[in-house]
């Protein structure tokens, strides 16, 4: 509990050893699990559910000590990143050549919609009040890479959230930016294969609450490139554009600067604390800034073109600095 709201999003992960990362929405149900650190169907938890119930202010965990994507085992410390949507409350949205059920969150930031791919060139609404930055679709019921669309990279550019590999060129989205209304589906196997079922979860950049976009590193170790927000992020989630591990900070791991305990959405290797005095990076109140510890390969490499996704807290149009 304390969370402050209903949570839609929840992504639950194992700090002190290394395991396969549940991740669950209410549009699909609590039953219903995803990893994003594999290319694997849906997993039915209908049995033994990891994730027993979204509460009105946190969520409740089951599995203590058993199953691949145990989330209340005994002695794990677990850290778990929450989004809030409509409260599981879900609608059609036809704006699209596919339509989506849906659900959009108060501040028309975030949406998780879930379709049927045809096969062809598509595309599908977001719901958004503007057009989102950042897209990230899973196909449900077969194995298939997470497909990550990234303002910072381009219409023509995709990565995967499950792999290390460069962003590629493909029509992923067809080649097409989206617009207010709509995302572009090529016709691939990730985003829009026939007889095929997907989600996808669309953050759109809103005044002090979430920022996607791209930064050049400056390759210095001990005063990094500085990226504006425009608010304190709670959640920092970084990938170079060429090959690379995503890797995901956040303040409530680390209260206080500097941010150094790491995660990857692509491995579900245990968290890495950086005991050896890289990758310390610092979150302010407007933005964030990289790699004082040293390490810049990983965050700040000099020249090197990096992509990310920063949350606020709570959507609040200013936050206090630290």
């Amino acid at each position: 509990t304390g969370l402050g709201f209903k949570p839609d999003f929840v992504s639950i992960r194992r700090r002190n050893a290394g395991n396969t990362p549940p991740l669950y929405d209410s549009s699909r149900g609590n039953t219903k699990l995803l990893v994003t650190t594999a290319t694997q169907a849906e997993y039915d938890q209908s049995a033994t559910p990891g994730l027993s119930a979204f509460g009105t202010d946190g969520f409740t965990v089951e599995q203590p000590n058993t199953g691949d994507y145990g989330t209340n085992r005994s002695t794990a410390l677990m850290v778990a990143w929450c989004q809030r949507a409509n409260g599981g409350t879900t609608s059609t949205n036809s704006a699209g050549s596919l339509s989506v059920t849906q659900q959009v969150d108060p501040s028309g930031s975030f949406s998780i919609s879930t379709y049927s791919g045809d096969g062809g060139t598509d595309t599908i609404g977001h719901g958004l009040s503007r057009a989102p930055t950042m897209v990230i679709v899973k196909q449900r019921n077969g194995a298939n890479n997470w497909a990550v669309y990234a303002k910072g990279a381009g219409a023509t550019k995709y990565a995967y959230l499950d792999s290390t590999a460069a962003f590629g060129t493909a029509a992923m989205w067809n080649n097409t930016t989206p617009s207010s209304s709509l995302v572009y589906l090529g016709d691939n196997n990730e985003v829009n294969a026939g007889s095929r079922t997907y989600v996808a979860y669309c953050f759109a950049d809103t005044e002090g609450f979430i920022k996607s976009g791209s930064y050049v590193g400056n390759g210095d170790g001990s005063d990094g490139t500085f990226v504006y927000t425009g608010f304190k992020p709670a959640f920092l989630m970084i990938k170079k554009i060429t090959s690379n591990n995503w890797r995901i900070q956040d303040n409530a791991r680390d209260p206080f600067n500097p941010v150094y305990h790491s995660l990857l959405p692509n491995s579900a290797a245990a968290e890495d604390a950086y005991t050896d005095g890289t990758d310390y990076n610092d979150f302010l109140s407007n933005g964030f800034k990289l790699a004082r510890g040293g390490d810049t390969a990983n965050w700040n490499a000099s020249g090197s073109t990096f992509v990310y996704l920063a949350l606020a807290e709570n959507p609040f149009k200013y936050a206090t600095a630290r």
